[in-house]
């Protein structure tokens, strides 16, 4: 049984979440989240609190139950106080600029790699360190893992992408032998 579907989904006051169909719609600001529940959970809106429930005891409802109640969640986290993540860039030469909605990433490729940031993501760059923020859990997490992937870091000198708390582990060199 899902533990986590069990908890209700507390909704601050300035959150206006509204219901058509199985759609639920989170609204703050300008703001604006779907969440389509396709059918497959019950769920029910009392004042600033959204609970969820199963259709059946199917395994499939049951995953589902959980699912939703994690989206819903992530949701108001992110209209509240927003998501952040943080990539550092290491390497000679290695650099990244913003400029409108465009990250321009220099990687030690014979040409400049210029990323087009999507609607609600905003990045800022702050020597080595590009800090990514929005209000959607998935959205950012995708943003950063296509900005690495330009340039993982590699083992032996630590160059390229990586995540702020990642930790590479580094592998010894070529040795001579004597």
């Amino acid at each position: 049984m899902s533990r986590i579907g069990k908890n209700p989904v507390e909704v601050t006051a300035d959150i206006n979440v509204s219901v058509n169909g199985n759609v639920i719609t989170f609204a703050k600001g300008k703001n604006s989240v779907d969440l389509d529940t396709k059918g497959n959970v019950g769920f029910t809106v009392d004042g600033n609190v959204l609970t969820f429930s199963t259709l059946s005891d199917a395994r499939e409802h049951r995953a589902f139950w959980g699912t939703y109640r994690a989206l819903a969640a992530n949701i108001v986290t992110g209209l509240t106080t927003g998501y952040t993540r943080k990539l550092e860039i290491n390497g000679v030469g290695y650099r990244a600029a913003v400029e409108g909605k465009v990250l321009k990433l220099q990687l030690g490729f014979s040409h400049d790699i210029n990323y087009e940031l999507p609607a609600g993501i905003e990045a800022v760059v702050e020597k080595n360190v590009i800090t990514l923020t929005g209000h959607e859990k998935q959205t950012i997490g995708q943003v950063a893992a296509e900005i690495r992937s330009f340039r993982p870091p590699e083992p032996y000198k630590g160059k390229g992408v990586k995540y702020m708390e990642e930790f590479i582990v580094r592998k010894a060199g070529k040795t001579s032998k004597k």
